[in-house]
């Protein structure tokens, strides 16, 4: 384990060394235009006690959303994500984060083993959180959908969106998902202009 300090703004952040790359063991918290704190500019949608009834649409806080903020790090749109790390970092491609992914035992077990060992919400009694073998420590930001305000935030505590630098569709790019509810790491397409997490990789 080890730090690294932004120049751009004096934040620090762990690092670890998994395999062959070295990773920030938090998820980036520059604020940048294209970045949201989760809840900011928009509303959030949590799911009720009765997974029957409908999302229930709540707004918060500006102490709940830095909150977020110092906990999670912020979101970014794609755009915003490939350019937000900063000097001697990057945001990572499909192929890097799937050697992690690899490293960690592949999709189907990686989740429990990079998740952080608290934050995640428990399902059905069974805890969310992981096992974090390597130190990686993922953590649930959520993610935010919306191309323009308001933005409707979800899933803070149930999952974890992360960008590649990978382009997916035409209107698409490459991000990995964790969940709180299975053990999995999965990488797949997302709309470019969702709001979702990032960590970047050290060039």
């Amino acid at each position: 384990m080890g730090t690294f300090t932004d120049p751009r703004d004096g934040k620090t952040y762990k690092t670890v060394t998994i395999g062959n790359q070295t990773w920030m063991a938090e998820n980036l918290n520059y604020e940048a235009a294209g970045s949201k704190r989760f809840g900011e500019g928009g509303f959030i949608n949590e799911l009720p006690d009765n997974p029957l009834d409908p999302p229930i649409r709540k707004t918060i806080s500006d102490a709940e959303i830095q909150a977020n903020s110092n906990k999670y790090g912020r979101l970014y749109d794609w755009e915003t994500a490939k350019r937000a790390c900063p000097p001697g970092w990057h945001l990572p491609s499909e192929a890097e984060w799937q050697e992690l992914v690899d490293f960690a035992g592949g999709e189907k077990i990686a989740g429990k083993k990079l998740k952080a060992i608290s934050g995640w919400n428990s399902d059905n009694g069974q805890s969310g959180n992981g096992t974090d073998e390597y130190g990686f420590s993922a953590l649930p930001g959520g993610g935010g959908a919306g191309l323009s305000p308001p933005v409707k935030f979800v899933a803070i505590g149930r999952q974890g969106y992360w960008w590649t630098s990978t382009e997916g569709s035409v209107y698409d790019a490459k991000s990995c998902t964790m969940w709180h509810n299975n053990t999995s790491a999965n990488i797949s397409n997302s709309e470019r202009g969702n709001f979702s997490s990032v960590r970047c990789v050290k060039d």
